[in-house]
């Protein structure tokens, strides 16, 4: 990931040669290769702190590069000259992550707030320092971008209700023909307490319902990323035919700081396993959920938990629903992308010869004979993240002992089908 200069003579790029794939480190380059400046945060590798590129100044032959760092424990910007060096913090003192990008004329930024999962927009004024909100609905915004006209134009949504493309300046910018998805119902915030501190859950029910409900577990992938209030058609599905839903921002999400976010390491999952555990039995002491009734689901790396959480705690969910997930790490560190096993490399401390305990603890694969619960597990044998032979061998497992599962296959990558 990177970014070219505005007269397309320097470019700049996020790298992980310290070998911590979790925090990158920059470099600008000139086009022949040549080295112009470097930052890392990391101190090779030794500090767990990241850097990212925001891009260039829109203006020919300026030098700043908007970078987001970690230096406070949470993504914020600053600008960094790569022709002198000077780092400029800007001192945004807004609570979760911050985010930016250019005004077109280089005099101001965009600000994206995204705050216990929620967003927001603000204009900080370069020349003044000056921070003014932007109005918009209350929900998620992602995508935004300032016009040259100084309006901003951003995808919305919220739990309730479905996204468009609107603009500060009163219109709708995108409303696509044909069928729409309906409303859906707010979302409820819930903070537990649990063993790594307090989680943030997001709870949905049919309007008017009482508990105990039926209730799924919709586990977001990534890991690092995180469920917010923005419009999701698989939880308003389920709503629509009864179901409660809850949504889990373990550690290991994005949002709540950089310490919440690299919590899991070394023990992949099970420490997922253990926040979730929290809001489970939360959901079912309070009576919204039905303990006979509890589904769990999730795609990518929400897919690995459903799989690790139906072999770990067998007696806890009536049925697992997985898609593209990790099922064996032995086999899917081998035949994945390199990219990602230098992420496991960096999540495990090791790779599965050097730590094979580490691997084995954390892998569905070495749990699948305790699983109790129906499995479904949707999987594209083209994926090169959550490799197919991967799930052949815990499938394989699956049909020996007769468990009921169900399998589809597709010809297709690591897409949900």
């Amino acid at each position: 990931m990177g970014d070219l200069s505005h007269d397309g003579s320097l470019l700049a790029i996020e790298h992980t040669e310290h070998g911590d794939a979790m925090h990158s480190a920059l470099r600008v380059t000139r086009l022949d290769g040549s080295t112009v400046a470097e930052l890392d945060d990391t101190r090779g590798g030794t500090v767990e702190l990241g850097l990212e590129v925001l891009g260039f100044a829109p203006v020919g032959g300026d030098t700043r590069l908007l970078v987001g760092h970690q230096r406070r424990g949470r993504w914020e910007p600053m600008i960094w000259d790569v022709a002198s060096g000077e780092e400029t913090e800007l001192g945004i003192e807004l609570p979760g992550d911050v985010n930016a990008e250019w005004y077109p004329d280089g005099s101001a930024l965009l600000i994206a707030h995204s705050f216990e999962a929620r967003g927001e927009l603000w204009r900080y004024d370069l020349a003044t320092r000056a921070l003014t909100q932007i109005e918009t609905p209350a929900g998620s915004v992602s995508g935004a971008t300032a016009r040259p006209d100084g309006t901003v134009e951003y995808l919305w949504s919220s739990a309730a209700r479905p996204p468009s493309v609107r603009s500060t300046g009163g219109a709708v910018v995108l409303d696509p023909p044909g069928m729409k998805a309906p409303a859906s119902v707010p979302v409820e915030d819930v903070w537990i307490e649990g063993p790594g501190g307090r989680i943030h859950a997001l709870v949905q029910k049919p309007a008017g319902a009482e508990g105990p409900l039926p209730t799924v577990f919709e586990i977001h992938g990534g890991p690092a990323w995180h469920d917010s209030d923005s419009f999701a058609a698989g939880p308003a599905a389920w709503i629509d035919h009864g179901y409660a839903v809850v949504r889990v921002n373990y550690r290991g999400s994005t949002g709540y700081g950089r310490e919440w976010t690299d919590a899991l390491k070394h023990r992949v999952g099970l420490i997922e396993l253990e926040d979730i555990t929290a809001v489970r039995e939360w959901a079912v002491g309070s009576g919204l959920a039905d303990p006979a009734k509890l589904v769990l689901a999730g795609g990518s790396w929400g897919g690995y938990l459903t799989l690790l959480g139906l072999g770990t705690q067998p007696e806890a969910w009536a049925v697992g629903l997985a898609a593209v997930p990790v099922a064996d790490f032995v086999t899917s560190y081998h035949d994945e992308m390199e990219n990602l096993k230098a992420l496991d490399r960096t999540l495990f401390g090791g790779s599965p010869e050097e730590v094979p305990e580490r691997y084995e603890a954390s892998s569905p694969l070495t749990y699948v004979d305790a699983v109790r619960a129906p499995v479904y597990i949707s999987a594209g044998v083209n994926d090169p993240r959550c490799p197919i032979r991967q799930i052949d061998n815990y499938v394989d497992r699956l049909a020996a002992r007769g468990a009921v599962h169900e399998v589809y296959r597709y010809d297709a990558g690591h897409a949900r089908s």
